[in-house]
Formats: structure tokens, C-alpha cells, sequence
């Protein structure tokens, strides 16, 4: 009986664990943390699902942990979406409803930078290899005008905003989300110099493993945040003002760019 009881409790456990919440490290892991943590509360008391946050140092390290299985839940950029939908079965929950995705580069207020070309030669700030907005675009487009670059990587949105406005780097790859929610002092010493063409935007999608009901009861909490205070205020905190329910369709905009960054890592 006391080895029923012991089995019975284990079960419990197991239906009762916390769904891991992989969130792309586009700012410091702090600042992510300070912003996702009470939305995931907020969606916990929603749904009866306990939700537990995590991100990783790099964009890379969070590539390769999404890979490997590790986040039940994941809110990545619209080139991961397609690449680990088709090698990994994630299965798209929402996307930004009040904005599309547009890549930018930045330049200090002060530069006498006005044009891609001006970038010839210089070596120019990127989050990440496979940053879709943020860096993927933007260097396609520099390529595409015949302007060679150096591109360095230095790991975050906010770390491309803050080493531009001290002048490390004449400019720096990024998108509007994330330079609007940076400390306003780097984002006072900051001008968008280009913009890239609109895509769909960021999706937060469920691994396989996540269940039918699971990922039907937090899209609908997702998508009714909207209309509550509480759920806006939460929102604000990202500068998103509502999510979308999607389809994994929604994503051929970027399928179609045939980009193949990550192939090697299912090689």
C-alpha cells in the first residue's frame, strides 16, 4: 500500500511540474527576468500551469539549448521559429499582434554617418550570427550594396545600443522593440540610420511535448492579456500591446528568405 501511495505521489509530481519558458536573450538576462517573470505569473494564475522562466547567456547557447530540448515553451525570433518547427516540431502559440518585425541599424545622434555605404570597411555591432532582424537583414543588405563590414557579435540587443552610443562601433544592428525598451540614456545618444523590410514577427511556440490542452489554454491566456489592465501593463513592460493567435503558416514570409544559418547544427 505505502509503495501504491509512493508511486500515486509521483505521479502527482510529474503532471504537476513547471513548464520551462525559454526566452531569446536579446537584453541582459536581468532586465528579461525583471519583464517575463510576472507575465508568467500572470499566465500560471490564468491556465493552472505553472511556469517557470529561463534564458541563456547567449544567443547561441539558447539556440543550441532550444535544440536540445531543454524549453518546453519558447519565445524565439521568426527565423529560430522556422528552423526548429521543421527540426525540432515546435508548434507556433502566438505571435506580436500590433507590430511587424523590421531589422534597424543604429549610429550615435552625433555621427556623421547617413548612409550603409558610409560603413565600408568598419567593423559593425551585431547581437548574434543568427539574429534575424537585427543582424541576418542587415548584413544581407550591406552585402547586397557591396559594402563589406566586419561584423562582431557582442551577445544582446542592449549590448549593440550601449557599445554604438560610446562610440565603440559606428553602428549596430537591432529592432524597434528592444531599442524603445533600452535605458533611455543609451537611447537618447541613438538615431535609426536604416530599417529593413517588414516580417512576422516573433513567435512564442510549444515544444511537442507540451500538450493539446496545455498550449490551447495559454494561447488564449496570452491573447486575452489585452484586456485586462493588469494583463496591459505587463505588456507594456515588453512594448508589445497584444499578442495574436497564429498558425505555423504565418512564418512563410521568412521560409521563403531560404535562410540556412543553423543547418550545421542538425548536421
Amino acid at each position: 500500500m505505502r509503495k501504491f501511495v509512493l508511486v500515486l505521489a509521483s505521479l502527482f509530481a510529474i503532471q504537476a511540474q513547471a513548464l520551462t519558458v525559454g526566452v531569446v536573450p536579446q537584453q541582459s538576462a536581468t532586465v528579461l527576468a525583471k519583464n517575463w517573470s510576472p507575465i508568467l505569473a500572470y499566465l500560471s494564475e490564468k491556465t493552472g500551469i505553472e511556469l517557470q522562466f529561463s534564458t541563456a547567456s547567449d544567443i547561441p547557447t539558447f539556440e543550441r539549448r532550444v535544440l536540445d530540448g531543454e524549453y518546453d515553451i519558447a519565445y524565439m525570433n521568426p527565423y529560430h521559429f522556422t528552423f526548429f518547427n521543421e527540426h525540432r516540431g515546435f508548434t507556433a502559440m502566438v505571435r506580436r499582434g500590433d507590430a511587424s518585425l523590421q531589422g534597424i541599424l543604429v549610429v550615435r545622434k552625433d555621427s556623421e554617418i547617413e548612409s550603409i555605404e558610409q560603413l565600408d570597411g568598419q567593423r559593425v555591432a551585431f547581437p548574434s550570427p543568427a539574429a534575424f532582424a537585427a543582424s541576418v537583414l542587415p548584413r544581407a543588405e550591406i552585402a547586397s550594396k557591396g559594402v563589406t563590414i566586419e561584423p562582431i557579435y557582442v551577445k544582446s540587443h542592449d549590448s549593440v545600443y550601449l557599445n554604438v552610443s560610446k562610440g565603440f562601433f559606428p553602428a549596430g544592428g537591432g529592432i524597434g522593440r528592444t531599442l524603445n525598451a533600452t535605458k533611455q540614456a543609451v537611447r537618447d545618444d541613438l538615431r535609426i540610420l536604416w530599417k529593413t523590410q517588414p516580417y512576422t514577427p516573433h513567435a512564442i511556440a510549444a515544444h511537442p511535448r507540451v500538450s493539446d490542452e496545455e498550449r490551447e489554454k495559454l494561447t488564449q491566456a496570452l491573447v486575452e492579456m489585452s484586456n485586462s489592465e493588469e494583463g496591459k501593463a505587463l505588456l507594456d513592460a515588453l512594448k508589445i500591446a497584444r499578442w495574436e493567435a497564429s498558425v505555423d503558416s504565418d512564418w512563410d514570409d521568412v521560409r521563403g528568405l531560404n535562410i540556412d544559418l543553423l543547418d550545421a547544427l542538425v548536421k
